[in-house]
């Protein structure tokens, strides 16, 4: 919320009035008259705007145009904000300690997944395919055990059901991770030909430790010839 301060109309409705209450105590024939009246009137007015404090509001601030990056990533990006406001609410409801990191480190994985529709537009093809059945089931997971875990009730079944499940977070978490390592896939390949390349041109220079000094000055004079 942002503060407004409005200045109230008041003191302008006490100076009209005491324009109105100078023009009936006292002649207004003249020039002088009507500027004395004025003068009157405005002192009038500083004196109540001074006095009377201005009116404080409090409006909401301006929401921030949206991004966009595309409609594709805009998709992902919503997806997975969905996504994650289900599973920040079965955090919260669910008791288990151990549950609720899982979940913790699921939100932040799927975030990071999402992200990076933006910052490599290549991998939306798989990252969709992934969302399109991790998400939901994952969600689903969670939402049978939190309504098991709301029965009040330790049964054989719902204590199988529940301890299944949550073995099964784990293997979703690790799958996230696998696919997460899966995006960056290209960026190591490109930072592994960026390494080749400096190597060789370290090494065409003699500025590798392991190169002959002498080899190094007769290969230059002979790339000089």
């Amino acid at each position: 919320m942002r503060e407004v301060k409005r200045r109230s109309a008041l003191p302008v409705y006490i100076a009209a009035g005491a324009f109105a209450l100078y023009a009936l105590v006292f002649p207004l024939y003249s020039l002088w008259h009507f500027l004395i009246a004025a003068l009157v009137t405005a002192g009038v007015w500083l004196a109540a705007d001074k006095l009377i404090k201005p009116v404080v509001e409090y409006v909401p601030e301006p929401e921030p145009e949206p991004v966009s990056y595309g409609p594709e990533a805009d998709a992902i990006l919503a997806e997975a904000a969905k996504a994650r406001s289900e599973m920040e609410r079965l955090r919260s409801s669910i008791a288990d300690a151990g549950v609720k990191a899982k979940i913790a480190r699921l939100m932040e994985l799927s975030d990071r997944i999402a992200q990076d529709a933006v910052q490599d537009p290549s991998d939306i093809p798989q990252i969709k395919k992934f969302q399109s059945y991790f998400l939901p089931s994952t969600v689903k997971l969670l939402n049978a055990y939190d309504r098991m875990s709301a029965q009040g009730v330790e049964g054989e079944n719902i204590g199988t059901s529940k301890s299944s499940i949550a073995a099964m977070l784990q293997t979703e978490v690790d799958a996230f991770q696998k696919q997460l390592d899966a995006l960056y896939k290209n960026d190591a390949l490109d930072v592994d030909a960026d390494i080749k390349v400096m190597e060789q041109l370290l090494a065409r220079e003699g500025l590798t430790g392991d190169t002959d000094p002498l080899k190094t000055i007769l290969r230059r004079q002979k790339e000089q010839k």
